[in-house]
């Protein structure tokens, strides 16, 4: 149960011995949080089995530091404003039962879609322009989100001095919060990394730092979706040494659980990924024309059972893989916990007691991650709440464990504790004599 904890409080901190929670902002001192935290993270991110789940808050943390606008989740506004309204009353409605809090984008095109398909099996006339017009606010949304990324990259290479130091120290900062996720013992398994977002931050990010991702695409000309996950991976044979393979350091699994902006169903019912640059302009030929029946992103437009499962019926047995299973961690960064088909496979993982979750938030304004942690196990959890532990700058120069950095102290602190013993040894100090 969670009422040990004083959920009415701006900050909250809940790790295995320590409890906090402040409203005031001058009663937080990192460097002290950072004995108590940093220590505790550095040991869960060496679990046997370790996912890292991110929702739209990396994005926006990112788009903050940079000073660029970041794409939001607005709702869907057709012309017709009476199908509109209905739309999102309806929307309104779905979200409450899911207990998602406010209705967004996706409750809208979900509802949207529903209607589209009412109209087809209907053969009803206004099939047409509701097609027209989804395809019309789907375009938008997919171009708002290169839009963002676009922006990044221009501020990047601004030549005000100002605003590129801005998007590089952004730029920075996703780096090393994604190093402090991937820099694990070669004797555990791959991170795993999940998120519900559309861009591509993430294997921007990675790209740049050399980080190899392993997904279910294959190919280099045009990755085709793989509808059968194989657990492929990175090795090499060390000089001198056979027939004993290591891993490759600096590779990691990622899922996109809902779809992508470069994700395109094909007519012969593959999926291919795009090849649309990062920040690609608006008028790209890659951008599909008709995003309704070919934009793999949730909830896509189906015409049958099968692909309404598909490919988000794989990537979500992906998802229950990972973290349903003894010794696996999980870290949230930026999930508001609003999706009900994520939260279910998180709640079964609380039914295996050394499992792990840790939640780094921003805020729980809509109380969404207090009422997913009712009647759960307390020492299940890690919370790091609010907006000084959820800033990524704080967070990522405080309390994520370094765990490249550390390596090489902890190696420093060895030599000079050994150097120091051994001086004892051959130099021992001579003994005061009484009385002297």
């Amino acid at each position: 149960m969670n009422e040990h904890i004083d959920w009415n409080h701006k900050h909250i901190l809940k790790t295995n011995t320590e409890r906090f929670s402040s409203d005031d902002d001058s009663s937080l001192e990192a460097n002290q949080l950072r004995l108590k935290v940093e220590p505790w993270l550095s040991t869960i991110f060496q679990s046997e089995h370790f996912s890292l789940l991110i929702g739209t808050g990396l994005t926006q943390a990112v788009a903050n530091i940079a000073n660029i606008h970041s794409q939001d989740m607005s709702r869907v506004s057709l012309n017709n404003q009476e199908y509109t309204k209905k739309i999102r009353l309806n929307s309104d409605n779905s979200a409450a039962k899911l207990k998602r809090g406010k209705a967004n984008f996706e409750d809208d095109l979900r509802i949207s879609l529903e209607l589209l398909r009412g109209y087809e099996i209907l053969d009803d006339e206004n099939y047409d322009s509701l097609k027209e017009e989804l395809n019309e606010q789907l375009s938008s949304f997919i171009k708002n989100v290169l839009a963002t990324e676009e922006s990044f990259l221009e501020y990047y290479n601004h030549d005000s001095q100002e605003i590129s130091e801005r998007a590089i120290s952004a730029f920075q900062y996703l780096c090393s919060f994604l190093l402090s996720f991937t820099s694990r013992a070669a004797s555990r398994e791959r991170l795993n990394i999940f998120t519900t977002n559309y861009d591509r931050f993430l294997e921007y990010g990675c790209d740049e730092i050399g980080l190899l991702l392993l997904d279910r695409f294959k190919g280099k000309l045009q990755p085709v979706f793989r509808n059968t996950k194989l657990e492929l991976d990175y090795h090499y044979n060390p000089p001198g040494i056979r027939g004993e393979p290591r891993y490759v350091e600096g590779v990691a699994r990622l899922t996109k659980l809902h779809g992508s902006i470069d994700w395109q169903f094909q007519t012969s019912g593959k999926i291919i990924k795009s090849l649309l640059p990062f920040g690609a302009s608006d008028d790209h030929p890659s951008i599909d024309q008709n995003p309704t029946d070919h934009a793999v992103i949730y909830p896509n437009s189906s015409k049958d059972i099968e692909t309404a499962f598909y490919p988000y019926s794989e990537l979500f047995r992906d998802f229950s893989n990972a973290i349903c299973r003894p010794n696996s961690s999980i870290v949230t960064y930026g999930y508001g916990f609003g999706d009900s088909h994520i939260n279910r496979i998180i709640s079964d993982m609380f039914t295996i007691p050394s499992t792990h979750i840790v939640i780094i938030a921003y805020d729980d304004k809509d109380k969404r991650i207090y009422n997913f942690l009712k009647n759960k196990n307390t020492a299940q959890y890690t919370l790091l709440l609010g907006d000084h532990f959820g800033n990524l700058t704080t967070l990522v120069d405080n309390y994520l464990p370094k765990s490249a950095i550390d390596r090489l102290t902890i190696k420093m602190n060895e030599l000079i504790h050994r150097r120091a013993i051994n001086e004892q040894a051959e130099y021992p100090k001579e003994e005061t004599k009484k009385g002297v």
